[in-house]
């Protein structure tokens, strides 16, 4: 069959009208498919095409490193900061902004929003370091009171002489401060809280005590007592809580165990039902001996637990008080003087022991426990330890342990 030249005008005057519906590059494809031996592309093969979801075109060679990279993004920023930014920017400029278009619409919602997230904690990060490592004066109302609490903590801990010391709040039990508490040490007369309560819980105060010539040649700290005559319990209770009489602990302990060595047994033994782990006794009066040794924490707790009792308590608060026979004991606790709020509390000295203390504290409805031993200034250390403990339980904090010589070994004599 012939076409007529009037069929092949209205054919080609078709062709006219119908070629701008062709997909823009669809003559310019074809072309280039015809010159690499590929069947050109028709009308019908591309509508048909245009119903699938096409690959994506890939890029050339260097734009293609540049999208890996842009799409790695997360990755190189969480293992290495800035260095991804850095770098993609730098390939993004060589590419031209047409490029970098291009990389921002391939690389996907999420990954785009990991970068912006990375970037952010990024950020986050090094406000908090710079933040922490900035040093300024502590305000009096701190933002981050923790922090406060434990920068004051450590120097308070530079600022007193005792070789260990603690403050427990008296209610819970809770830690406070603590510097090299179970360090073991020599008590020296701290440990007069366990002869007393012993002998509270196990004599009548008008229970007789005879005085062997062994007690009454005990060194001082003692109150003279006469081998030849009596004495009532009460008074030498009174007489080694106040006065820390080394005789008057050793009368009480051959009246309650038939020795000494037998009660410092039995004292032993009721530091460890009372929370003391490490506490060992020797002696009745603390005096040094070698295997005696206890605890800054050990004390502190021992004190609590004895401050629960009334009568134990009523008798540490005294400034002084009577015997039967007429003698005046004045209390060793300078604290009842020179600090307010002091309930009442037990010194001891050594030469190996050097100056030791535990007490306890009330201050507008709080109340704490202090400990320290191996000081070689008891009562400046003292007052710093509880205008410490006091201004930290005010301000809510608790401070961070810090402990240091912590290796245990057994106190000895120096």
């Amino acid at each position: 069959m012939r076409w007529s030249p009037l069929l092949l005008s209205l054919f080609f005057l078709n062709l006219l009208y119908i070629c701008p519906l062709v997909p823009d590059g669809l003559a310019a494809l074809s072309t280039a498919q015809q010159k690499n031996g590929k069947p050109a592309t028709t009308l019908a093969t591309a509508t048909a095409n245009k119903k699938k979801s096409p690959a994506p075109t890939k890029l050339p060679a260097k734009t293609n490193k540049v999208s890996q990279i842009a799409v790695k993004q997360p990755a190189i920023k969480t293992a290495a900061g800035k260095t991804g930014q850095q770098t993609t920017k730098k390939h993004a400029a060589g590419t031209g902004k047409n490029t970098a278009k291009k990389l921002s619409s391939r690389v996907p919602a999420k990954r785009v929003q990991t970068q912006k997230s990375a970037k952010s904690a990024s950020t986050t990060s090094h406000a908090n370091k710079t933040a922490r490592n900035k040093k300024t004066a502590p305000s009096s109302t701190p933002s981050k009171p923790q922090t406060f609490a434990h920068k004051s903590f450590t120097e308070i801990g530079e600022q007193i002489s005792s070789k260990s010391a603690i403050i427990l709040d008296a209610d819970t039990g809770g830690e406070i401060f603590a510097k090299a508490p179970d360090n073991p040490r020599q008590p020296a007369s701290t440990i007069k809280i366990v002869t007393a309560m012993i002998a509270l819980k196990s004599l009548q105060p008008d229970d007789t005590i005879n005085v062997s010539n062994k007690a009454a040649a005990m060194p001082s700290s003692k109150i003279f007592l006469d081998p030849n005559r009596d004495y009532q319990a009460n008074d030498l209770i009174n007489a080694v809580l106040l006065a820390s009489a080394n005789d008057a602990s050793v009368a009480l302990a051959e009246k309650i165990s038939g020795s000494e060595e037998n009660f410092a047994n039995l004292m032993t033994i009721t530091a460890r039902m009372w929370g003391a782990r490490h506490t060992v006794c020797r002696t009745a009066s603390g005096l040094t001996a070698n295997g005696q040794q206890s605890t800054a924490r050990d004390l502190a707790n021992l004190f609590r637990y004895a401050m629960q009792d009334e009568d134990f308590a009523r008798r540490m608060h005294e400034k002084s008080i009577s015997t039967t026979y007429g003698k005046v004991l004045r209390n060793h606790n300078k604290a009842l003087w020179r600090l307010d709020g002091t309930d009442g509390g037990k010194t001891g000295y050594t030469l190996a022991a050097r100056q030791t203390y535990v007490g306890q504290f009330t201050r507008d409805n709080r109340t704490i426990v202090v400990a320290l031993m191996g000081s070689e200034s008891m009562w400046a250390d003292l007052e710093k330890l509880v205008n410490y403990g006091f201004q930290t339980a005010k301000d809510g904090r608790l401070a961070k342990v810090e402990t240091v010589n912590t290796t245990r070994t057994a106190a000895s004599v120096n």
